[in-house]
């Protein structure tokens, strides 16, 4: 379930009118509800048996500090695959000891940062990386808590470039080697090895490829504690999907959660360990719009083009990924409204900066405001300052009230970013 509906014949963010939202702050603008926020993460944590095991958002999904704050308050941990992102959750107020920390390239410097805080647990996704995080720890004289991340060689996602699990693809140690590089972290110095995790990608609708996946990490599992070591946890990911298609549904995605923990007691049931979970796109995607205002029209022969003012810099799904996003337009449109067939693009210099082509929607005009549906996930997180474009502010809505929780960055602090040599003359 989501909080955007039509009342009164326009858009609503919960209580909040979208286009108040857009007369006073602007667009684009991205706009989260905090209801859809936490009741996505309840449904979820309730299916997989918090506080028993352990939710930590992937804050690469949507890192702003507000959502952070929100979901830290219900009790959620993060996953982090930076420095970055550890110190961003730290200051949203998520403890370190709720913190994991994943990610193939861990610099000594993001480890030791880490180890000097305390986080609950570092995901060892190379062998070297376990020598370095040995190294670093020990130095710091302290053992840091540790799983080795198993790739399964079971891909699956809703794109190739969100495919993890594949042996083709860069995350975790080979399924082979896992055996031996744990045996050998069991007896490291500065490193407490407890267990294993393994994620093998993004947007999974259908449940099989990520059975099959558990199903090698219970056989793991039994191998290692058959040879006398300890597997204490298992960290099984994210990559539940969620419906783009299907953003006007009532749908909290319950269903499919109950199937995912179903299938995960039938598959890893009999295992005492404590699991940890790493969804972000589940609990934030559905939960964000992205409102852009129509600028011009381009009629062609072939189609009419809708020239918004949102960019791909602002949202690069449906360049990157060819991800499909709903277009609601901000007035709901009666029955008599005629509908025409639209290409929804950008203003950047690509053309491949498109949102949408050949999409019906209800006869659209210069000034109205539409809504790329389900942007709450990777969004922000992934927009840029290309063509020297201003980074969309982003608003969080709670009931009645709303509050720009990141604003619009100013030309001069883009351009203050920059700076020139004395060699070049004034």
């Amino acid at each position: 379930m989501h909080h955007f509906q039509y009342r009164q014949g326009h858009l609503h963010a919960e209580d909040v009118a979208v286009a108040r939202i857009a007369a006073e702050v602007g667009t684009p603008v991205y706009i989260y509800s905090t209801a859809t926020i936490a009741r996505h993460y309840e449904v979820f944590a309730r299916a997989v048996g918090v506080p028993r095991h352990r939710v930590f958002y992937a804050m690469k999904a949507n890192s702003n500090q507000a959502v952070l704050a929100t979901l830290g308050a219900l009790g959620a941990g993060a996953d982090t695959v930076s420095e970055g992102e550890i110190r961003r959750a730290l200051a949203a107020g998520i403890p370190a000891d709720r913190i994991v920390f994943s990610g193939v390239g861990k610099s000594a410097q993001e480890l030791a940062f880490a180890v000097e805080r305390g986080i609950y647990q570092v995901n060892i996704e190379t062998e070297s990386e376990l020598e370095l995080l040995s190294k670093v720890a020990t130095a710091q004289g302290k053992r840091q808590n540790a799983v080795v991340r198993v790739n399964p060689d079971v891909g699956a996602g809703g794109h190739a470039k969100i495919t993890t699990g594949s042996s083709a693809n860069k995350f975790g140690v080979s399924f082979e080697a896992a055996g031996r590089i744990y045996a050998r972290a069991a007896n490291m110095p500065g490193v407490k090895m407890l267990g294993l995790a393994t994620h093998i990608g993004s947007q999974i609708l259908e449940l099989d490829d990520l059975e099959a996946a558990f199903k090698r990490m219970a056989a793991l599992t039994a191998q290692l504690r058959g040879e006398g070591l300890a597997v204490e946890r298992l960290d099984l990911g994210g990559g539940l999907g969620i419906a783009y298609e299907m953003a006007a549904a009532n749908d909290d995605g319950g269903e499919r959660i109950a199937a995912y923990a179903a299938m995960i007691e039938r598959t890893l049931g009999t295992l005492d360990v404590e699991r940890g979970f790493e969804p972000g796109r589940l609990i934030v995607g559905n939960a964000g719009i992205l409102v852009t205002e129509v600028l011009h029209q381009n009629l062609r022969p072939h189609t009419t083009f809708l020239v918004v003012d949102a960019a791909m810099n602002d949202l690069v799904r449906p360049a990157m990924y060819e991800a499909y996003h709903e277009i609601w337009p901000e007035r709901q449109a009666g029955p008599d409204v005629p509908r025409k067939t639209y290409d929804v693009v950008g203003p950047i210099c690509e053309s491949g900066d498109t949102f949408a082509t050949a999409r019906t929607l209800p006869e659209t005009r210069i000034g109205d405001l539409l809504a790329l549906m389900t942007a709450g996930a990777y969004g922000a997180t992934m927009s840029s300052t290309y063509n020297s474009r201003l980074l969309v502010p982003e608003v969080l809505v709670k009931g009645a009230e709303y509050a720009v929780v990141r604003p619009r960055t100013t030309f001069e602090d883009l351009i203050a970013l920059d700076r020139v040599p004395g060699w070049i003359g004034a």
